[in-house]
């Protein structure tokens, strides 16, 4: 299976002198296309920094980051931003979206750069996906007028309308509720059946359990991973007691 992203001796520090400390302390990963991963770990273990690395987002100190079979520390930023806004889908615990602007319109706004003449065809694909994650009636509402879990599906729209090869979340469950959250999860999954990675950060050991591959993290390193397979809407209870097991034993 193809490789999507390689992470070689990831090492990503912050302050300096003395006080500088290693928040990636030479983190190694691969993430195939297709892949559904997670990361876990307690408060300040890297995790979320770890996402920032492989998605360009951040610039590391040593190593390297290669996504699809290109070293991102040869790219320039303009061609690194079009790279993520063309490849990379990315959705966050609290989706930015603009007050001034409805559902629909916030949707299609990143695509627009490279799309300018073609509002209608991009309107077109964005009202599918609103379709598909079940919120094509809210298009022309404010932000301020949905509910946290229908935002969210607004900014999984958002980040598939490039179709992307890898989609990085970051806490997307964090905010929602238990019922919320679940129905997130079942659309990240129909994403995934659909051949696009995932790769989602979290501390929710019932949302980790539904993706087939998780990687624990502590002081900067990831220092085990848990592999389960494709999540098939049973034994739910028996996922999540393994991904807590292996909590439990390297001490998250």
């Amino acid at each position: 299976m193809k490789k999507i992203i390689i992470g070689d001796h990831i090492v990503k520090s912050f302050g300096e002198g003395d006080e500088q400390h290693n928040v990636l302390d030479g983190v190694s990963v691969e993430i195939n296309e297709g892949e559904f991963v997670a990361v876990m770990g307690p408060s300040g273990s890297g995790k979320s920094t770890l996402m920032f690395a492989l998605s360009g987002m951040d610039s590391v100190n040593g190593g390297k980051v290669i996504f699809d079979e290109r070293d991102l520390s040869t790219v320039g930023e303009n061609e690194l931003s079009d790279l993520r806004r063309t490849k990379m889908g990315f959705v966050f615990q609290q989706p930015t979206m603009l007050k001034s602007l409805n559902i629909l319109d916030n949707i299609i706004l990143p695509s627009m750069r490279d799309n300018r003449k073609n509002v209608a065809k991009i309107s077109e694909k964005a009202r599918a996906l609103m379709k598909r994650v079940d919120i094509a009636e809210l298009e022309k509402r404010d932000i301020t007028q949905v509910s946290g879990g229908q935002l969210q599906r607004a900014g999984i729209c958002r980040a598939l309308l490039s179709n992307p090869k890898i989609i990085f979340g970051d806490e997307p469950t964090g905010a929602l509720n238990s019922k919320s959250a679940q129905e997130i999860m079942d659309i990240f999954s129909e994403i995934n059946a659909d051949g696009t990675a995932i790769m989602l950060v979290t501390h929710d050991a019932k949302i980790a359990a539904r993706t087939e591959r998780i990687m624990f993290m502590l002081d900067g390193k990831i220092v085990s991973e848990l592999k389960l397979p494709r999540f098939d809407g049973t034994d739910m209870d028996g996922r999540v007691e393994k991904v807590t097991a292996k909590m439990w034993e390297i001490g998250i």
